[in-house]
């Protein structure tokens, strides 16, 4: 059985997630917040309890765009620590070039789509759900944000050998496959498919 970093894991486990949802993968729920009881309590930036090498894969779901700008080589350099020679990283987040045309279009506070949360409008893209701040979740505050352009450039500069990305033409998200070692485009485009909505 492989196993997989679920970093940011909020109150989800890998039942929602596409292609880490099967018996072949071993989810390790990994969070900043301990009210969601993940199996490691740490912060992106310090993964120090994630044994070097010890992960084929890693999981994350909006958490880049909390860190500050000069935080995500950092946070990137961890994921790429944490993974076995073979591993590879899935992560989304928001698209901040299709977001910044809603706002272009005076659509700020107006709703994009609906998530589980409830209605997000652009302001809740650039700096945070606002129910959650509301709340005193402050480290769900947006201190950062990607375009596809920089996203790709982010990891390559950590060090990841293959990055593969993709923004999706109906929603305001990103998704990148970067792995941890060189393997053909066609394999990576495979391996990406897989996990990718």
């Amino acid at each position: 059985m492989q196993q997989f970093l679920h970093v940011g894991c909020g109150p989800q486990n890998k039942t929602t997630l596409k292609g880490f949802n099967h018996s072949d993968w071993r989810e390790v729920r990994f969070d900043i917040d301990p009210q969601v009881t993940p199996d490691i309590l740490g912060s992106l930036t310090d993964m120090g309890q994630v044994q070097s090498g010890s992960m084929n894969a890693v999981f994350s779901s909006h958490n880049l765009e909390h860190l500050y700008p000069h935080e995500v080589p950092v946070a990137l350099g961890e994921f790429l620590r944490v993974l076995s020679d073979d591993g590879f990283v899935v992560l989304t987040c928001p698209d901040l070039q299709s977001v910044c045309q809603a706002i272009v279009n005076d659509q700020l506070l107006e709703p994009l789509y609906q998530s589980p949360a409830g209605p997000i409008s652009p302001i809740d893209i650039l700096y945070g759900h606002r129910g959650f701040i509301a709340q005193g979740n402050h480290f769900m505050a947006h201190k950062g944000g990607f375009t596809l352009k920089s996203l790709n450039q982010a990891f390559v500069q950590a060090g990841f050998a293959q990055v593969l990305s993709a923004k999706r033409a109906d929603a305001f998200d990103l998704w990148v496959f970067a792995s941890k070692t060189a393997i053909p485009d066609d394999v990576a485009k495979g391996i990406a498919l897989q996990y990718f909505p």
